[in-house]
């Protein structure tokens, strides 16, 4: 394991920000830090990296004991979400900049920042000052800066936060492919619960200064540990007494299924290629998320009455894992 986090709590006066945590990060993956804000993720980060200090606990990186060691001395590059850069020098200085703190030669310097805005795709704009730059290339040349120095791990808080939808998924697409070209083990904070299913391999799920759930996006996604997971992990709605994702459920204007509802269509609301019908029941409103074929195949319209139940392989999945 690259990091191991053993029994970690955190206090800011009467906050308690982390409850005896417990976290091991394999070696060369991508983990994501996922939960609401003011969950713990951020303070976990911190206190890998050194900026903040553990109350109890102690933290393990590559086999290394680094509870009482100084940030400089962990060896992790750090991105911040708004770059933190030397707004007076080039960005070529400022990926230069980690090295040049190590009295690493000239030379050696210019082949690795070199190399380093090749990676990042800033070849062409070396010489031009942050302020000059896109949002999304600032914080591309952020992460240059932090892989500078070789670190044994990347730190990421909420990288993509400051940016627009647009831009925030370019980079996390090129976040991914960055990763699996240099293999450092990163990790990053967020709360789109999109974006640590997009680009992780692990997500560690964080609410309330607990770990809720630790395991692949697939897992988290499809065998959720509890109901806050399950919540926060994508969208869901109410069968019955049944917490269910919207798209595992179907609609039927027949005969009724065994274990379905029965309800009145009130709402209809397109969203790019899906579409989703609200239908309210006697107790309950159900969501029901359908491609645009389905829903028209159905002809149902608002004020319809329809049937609502879990689809047949979803409710075949059940019966074979229990």
């Amino acid at each position: 394991m690259s990091i191991e986090i053993s029994h970690v709590s955190k206090r800011f006066g009467s906050f308690v920000a982390l409850d005896d945590v417990s976290v091991s990060i394999p070696t060369g993956q991508l983990t994501a830090l996922l939960g609401p804000s003011g969950g713990g993720k951020s303070t976990l980060l911190r206190i890998i990296a050194g900026l903040e200090r553990a109350d109890t606990g102690r933290v393990r990186i590559e086999g290394v004991d680094a509870t009482d060691l100084p940030p400089r001395k962990r060896n992790v590059g750090f991105v911040f979400q708004h770059y933190a850069a030397f707004k007076h020098m080039s960005v070529r200085r400022n990926v230069a900049f980690g090295l040049e703190i190590r009295h690493r030669p000239k030379a050696e310097i210019r082949e690795r920042v070199d190399e380093l805005l090749r990676l990042v795709h800033l070849e062409q704009f070396g010489d031009r000052l942050p302020a000059q730059l896109s949002g999304g290339q600032r914080q591309r040349m952020a992460l240059a800066r932090a892989l500078a120095v070789e670190p044994t791990v990347l730190l990421l808080d909420e990288p993509f936060g400051a940016l627009d939808a647009k831009v925030r998924k370019e980079l996390r697409d090129w976040l991914r492919r960055l990763h699996d070209e240099v293999h450092v083990t990163t990790v990053f904070v967020t709360h789109d619960q999109e974006e640590a299913l997009e680009v992780a391999d692990e997500i560690v799920v964080v609410n309330e200064g607990r770990v809720e759930q630790i395991g692949t996006p697939d897992e988290l996604y499809d065998t959720p540990a509890n109901d806050f997971v399950m919540r926060f992990l994508g969208p869901v709605t109410q069968l019955g007494d049944r917490l269910v994702r919207p798209h595992d459920l179907v609609i039927g204007t027949g005969d009724a299924e065994p274990g379905a509802v029965t309800g009145r269509v009130t709402r209809v609301t397109r969203i790019g290629f899906e579409i989703r019908v609200e239908v309210t029941t006697e107790d309950q409103v159900v969501v029901v998320t359908l491609t645009r074929t389905r829903f028209r195949a159905l002809d149902v319209r608002e004020g319809s009455t329809v049937h609502v139940a879990l689809a047949p392989e979803v409710v075949a999945e059940t019966v074979e894992a229990a």
